[in-house]
C-alpha cells in the first residue's frame, strides 16, 4: 500500500510545484500588465486568462487535448521539430495544472498590484529608477502579500487539480497517476482504505500550506 502511496504523492508535489513556479513567474509579469497597462484588447487577455476559471475542468482538458495532440496547432508543431509528443507525460500535467490555476494568481495579484499607491512608483521615477526596477523594488515588494496568497492559491488548485490532468495526462498507473486522479480510482475499485488514505494526505496538505501561508502574511507588517 505505502507504493500506491508515495508515487502518487510525489508525483502530485512534482507537477504542483513546477506549475507553481511557472504560475508564479508569469502570472507576475500577466498581473503587472494588467494593472499597470492599457492597451487595445487588454478585456481580451483578461478574458482568456480567466476562462479556465468558469470552464469545466474537462473542457479545459479537452481544448489542450486540440492544442498538444499530433494533430493540434502546437503539438503537431512540436512534434515535427523534436519527435516529441506531450499528452500522457506528467509533463501534460504540468501545462493543465498551470492553465488552471493561473487565474488565481492572476486575479490576485493583479488587485495586490493596483492596491499599491502610485505616487510611490512616480517618486522612484524622478529618483532615476527605471520602470522594470521600480517593479522590482518597490511594486512588487508592496504587493507580496497578495502575489505569496496568488502563489498558495495556486499551488493547492494544482494539486487538487483532476479534470483537464485525466484528459491531457490519462491515469497511467507509475507515470500520471496524480492524488485526485488516484482516489478516484480507489474508490471506483472499492478501495476505501487508500481512498481514505489519500483523502486525509491531501487534506492535511492544505491545511499545512494555509498555515504556512497565514503565518508569513501575518508577519510581514507591509
Amino acid at each position: 500500500m505505502l507504493d500506491q502511496i508515495w508515487f502518487p504523492l510525489s508525483i502530485t508535489l512534482k507537477i504542483s510545484l513546477v506549475s507553481s513556479l511557472i504560475v508564479a513567474i508569469l502570472g507576475a509579469v500577466i498581473s503587472y500588465i494588467l494593472a499597470r497597462r492599457e492597451f487595445m484588447g487588454k478585456w481580451l487577455v483578461d478574458v482568456l486568462v480567466t476562462l479556465p476559471m468558469v470552464l469545466p475542468p474537462t473542457v479545459t482538458g479537452y481544448m489542450l487535448v486540440v492544442l498538444l495532440g499530433k494533430n493540434g496547432i502546437l503539438g503537431n508543431t512540436l512534434f515535427d521539430l523534436t519527435g516529441i509528443t506531450l499528452l500522457f507525460t506528467w509533463q501534460a500535467a504540468v501545462i493543465a495544472a498551470f492553465v488552471v490555476s493561473l487565474p488565481l494568481m492572476v486575479k490576485t495579484t493583479t488587485a495586490a498590484i493596483e492596491a499599491v499607491d502610485r505616487e510611490l512608483e512616480y517618486v522612484a521615477y524622478t529618483l532615476g529608477r527605471s520602470e522594470l526596477e521600480t517593479a522590482f523594488f518597490i511594486t512588487l515588494p508592496l504587493a507580496k502579500k497578495g502575489i505569496l496568497a496568488g502563489i498558495v492559491l495556486s499551488f493547492a488548485r494544482a494539486v487538487g487539480e483532476f479534470g483537464a490532468t485525466l484528459m491531457v495526462a490519462g491515469n497511467i498507473p507509475g507515470r500520471t497517476n496524480t492524488m485526485a486522479i488516484s482516489i478516484y480510482s480507489a474508490f471506483q475499485g472499492g478501495n476505501s482504505e487508500l481512498a481514505n488514505t489519500l483523502v486525509i494526505i491531501l487534506v492535511l496538505m492544505s491545511l499545512i500550506s494555509i498555515a504556512i501561508t497565514t503565518k508569513l502574511v501575518n508577519s510581514w507588517k507591509i
